[in-house]
């Protein structure tokens, strides 16, 4: 009986002994709420204030850009309207009359988190504005979201927009199991032009792990004043795939995730069943003599 049990150790033990992190480390890390999922797996390795309430900023944008993903149809023209371009900071610069492809739009409002691209992608999508924010939370509800409200497609800090790291999670995890997106999100760069006057449109991201980590596969960065510097980020070496959900960071967002990586991905899988390790810990049996 000792054995067995000495085998159920070593399987625990060789099970976690890959999804390890530095935890006192991780704690001291200056960022309001932070989560680590090893989705090899599916094991949170590390959470911090995952319940508490945020701002998700630019990290909206992912469902934005996943109801347009999954509505289809993204060949379509969209024509820019006065009220798609009314948004402030970050724009691609549309003229109100210019013609631009639904998939491109996307492609801004990920890449390079262009709000006026958001914006047309919901005017677009949902017919107006309300009706889009009216899908965006309906979608929340549908994969997991209890805890959070859209009330703009950008991320603006507009009345109750708010969600959770956990929640932020779940819409991540949802996201990447779409293939457009995750082509999506591991770009650097796109090169678009407007379809009725030919205006190029060039949209460079702000993920600098891209590019610059080789096993960065994307999500999503996010910045307002009080949500303060965010970022979902996805890496995947040697058949383990991680997940990271940092909410307003003031460590430098790339260098940090980094790090974690590299404290998840270091321990190699092990892989053993119950009863090789109990095969393993079994002492050998004395030979029988022979008369």
């Amino acid at each position: 009986m000792i054995y067995r049990y000495l085998a159920l150790f070593a399987l625990f033990f060789s099970l976690s002994l890959h999804a390890e992190v530095d935890k006192e480390r991780l704690d001291k890390l200056n960022v309001e709420a932070l989560i680590v999922k090893k989705l090899t797996n599916s094991e949170i390795i590390y959470d911090k204030e995952a319940l508490k309430e945020v701002k998700p900023a630019s990290l909206t944008k992912i469902m934005t850009a996943m109801l347009a993903i999954e509505q289809g149809n993204l060949d379509r023209p969209v024509t820019i309207t006065a009220e798609m371009i009314a948004v402030e900071p970050t724009k691609a610069g549309y003229k109100e009359g210019e013609v631009i492809r639904l998939e491109d739009l996307v492609k801004a409002a990920m890449i390079k988190s262009d709000n006026d691209a958001a914006m047309a992608i919901a005017i677009a999508v949902g017919g107006d504005l309300n009706t889009f924010v009216q899908m965006m939370n309906l979608k929340a509800v549908q994969i997991g979201m209890d805890n959070t409200v859209f009330t703009n497609p950008c991320g603006f800090d507009i009345g109750i927009h708010h969600s959770t790291p956990l929640d932020l999670l779940h819409l991540a995890e949802y996201a990447i199991q779409n293939t457009l997106f995750n082509d999506i999100t591991r770009q650097n760069e796109h090169t678009y032009y407007a379809l009725n006057n030919n205006r190029k449109f060039v949209a460079k991201t702000h993920n600098h792990l891209l590019g610059k980590y080789e096993y960065a596969v994307g999500v999503k960065t996010g910045y307002t004043s009080k949500a303060g510097a965010c970022f979902i980020a996805r890496a995947k070496k040697d058949g383990n795939d991680c997940l990271i959900v940092m909410l307003n960071s003031k460590e430098n967002r790339w260098s940090t995730a980094q790090e974690i990586f590299e404290q998840v991905f270091v321990q190699p899988e092990v892989e053993h069943t119950e009863e090789t390790l109990m095969a393993q810990s079994e002492p050998p049996s004395e030979p029988k003599m022979q008369l």
